[in-house]
Parts: C-alpha cells; sequence; structure tokens
C-alpha cells in the first residue's frame, strides 16, 4: 500500500491533540460507530419520538436492540427520554440539543462517504475495490 500525501483541503493539525482529546474522539467514535445509533438519531432529527415511529423509519433493527441504543443515547444525552403517566404508559425520545449539535457535526463526514461511495452500505468496503 502505498502512502499519499492528504490534498490541502484535508491536511490535518494533529500536533495540538494530546492524550485527553486523543481518548474523547476515541469514545465518540465509538458511540457513533455503533450499529444503528447514526439511523436512530436521523430518524429522530426527522422527527421520530416514539419506539414504534422509530421502528418504522430504522427498518431493520431488533426491538431489544433498538431499545438498548436508546438507553445508551440518553444515557450519553443526546436523547431525551420523557416518561408520560398515562394509560399506558408512553415514552418519548427526542434528540437533545447535544444530539442535533452532533448531527450537525457528523454533516460533513455524510458528505465525505457519498463522494467515496460508501452511502449505503452495512459492511467494510473491499479495499481490492477502491479506485483512488
Amino acid at each position: 500500500m502505498t502512502s499519499r500525501p492528504l490534498p490541502p483541503q484535508a491536511s490535518i493539525n494533529a500536533a495540538h491533540i494530546d492524550e485527553l482529546a486523543c481518548r474523547g474522539f476515541q469514545g465518540a467514535l465509538e458511540l457513533v460507530g455503533r450499529r444503528w445509533t447514526g439511523a436512530i438519531l436521523l430518524a429522530g432529527s426527522r422527527g421520530a419520538r416514539r419506539f414504534s415511529e422509530y421502528r418504522a423509519i430504522v427498518g431493520g433493527v431488533s426491538d431489544r436492540l433498538l431499545a438498548q441504543r436508546l438507553r445508551e443515547l440518553a444515557a450519553a444525552r443526546l436523547m431525551e427520554r420523557t416518561v408520560i403517566p398515562s394509560t399506558p404508559v408512553q415514552i418519548r425520545y427526542e434528540p437533545s440539543a447535544r444530539g442535533l449539535e452532533l448531527m450537525a457535526v457528523l454533516q460533513p463526514l455524510v458528505e465525505w462517504g457519498l463522494r467515496h461511495g460508501l452511502a449505503g452500505r452495512s459492511e467494510e468496503p473491499d479495499p481490492a475495490s477502491d479506485p483512488s
């Protein structure tokens, strides 16, 4: 594999990134990179609030995994969980300001994925088929 220099617009000044910042970056990537997390955040930012709405929008996710991810996102304060005492009890999940901020900063990553043909892939891309 040949190493190529980054284009000027993609240059990175990593000299100022200390160990604590690096761990924070890694933690953020691991949280966002978990299966279905991005789709769940996107569904919430598009108006889903109830579990059934998330399930309908995020096709393919199991009920168990959806419930787990919603709990994780609420614990990370990316979603606000509201319990409405009614019969039956309603639980709503809405992206918090922090979750919406995350979606905004992920937009360049989405655009990068679209430019490089990664839209819709659920598996690792084949390095042998990379034309660049």
